[in-house]
Order: structure tokens, then sequence, then C-alpha cells
């Protein structure tokens, strides 16, 4: 077991005690966060694009590696952009793009 820091000893003091109340949020607040969220997520316009045939092989493939469809997996990846959450990892799928992109700059 990892050692607790002093604010971490203060939360398990206060649980034993029984110092710690449940927060009970109220039927109303509740609410608000439902349609806020359905309000963010909604789906509400189609957009169509083209795209080489080999990006959206590593876009299906990177989605088969997450376990989401392509097509959630591109809009996660919309989302996260405009909204400045995304953070680029390397997949451990070797990609033919970005394998064709370096072939070129090598030349």
């Amino acid at each position: 077991m990892e050692k607790l820091d002093r604010y971490e000893q203060g939360i398990l003091s206060a649980y034993d005690k029984g110092e710690l109340v449940s927060a009970r949020p109220t039927k109303g607040y509740l609410d608000a966060l439902r349609e806020a969220a359905r309000g963010t997520f909604a789906k509400d316009r189609r957009v169509n694009i083209r795209l080489s045939s080999a990006d959206l092989m590593d876009i299906q493939a990177r989605a088969h590696e997450e376990g989401v469809p392509y097509q959630t997996l591109i809009a996660s990846v919309l989302h996260k952009y405009v909204s400045g959450r995304l953070r680029e990892t390397r997949s451990r799928l070797t990609t033919r793009s970005t394998d064709r992109a370096e072939s070129r700059r090598a030349r």
C-alpha cells in the first residue's frame, strides 16, 4: 500500500469518524446537467468529406484499435480539435499515409 500524504490521511480520518456526508444532487441540478449533455452532443448536421483510400484505411484501423466505429472516431477527433483538447498519440499500427509522407521527405 502506498503511503498517504497529509491530505489523504485527513480524508481517511474524517471517513473513519463518520464526518463525511454523501452529496446528493437535487433533481433540478441533474435535469440541468442532462439538458446540457443533450445540447453538447446533439448531432444535427451531416458533413461529407473526401479522403484518400489510404487515410480512410488508416482511420478504420485506428478505430478498430480503439474499439469504436470509424465515423465516431472522426467525429471525436474533430470535436477534440475544435475544443483545443486534441492530443496526438502514435498508433501501434503502421500507417500507410504516414509511411508514404516520410519516404517522400527522405528523397
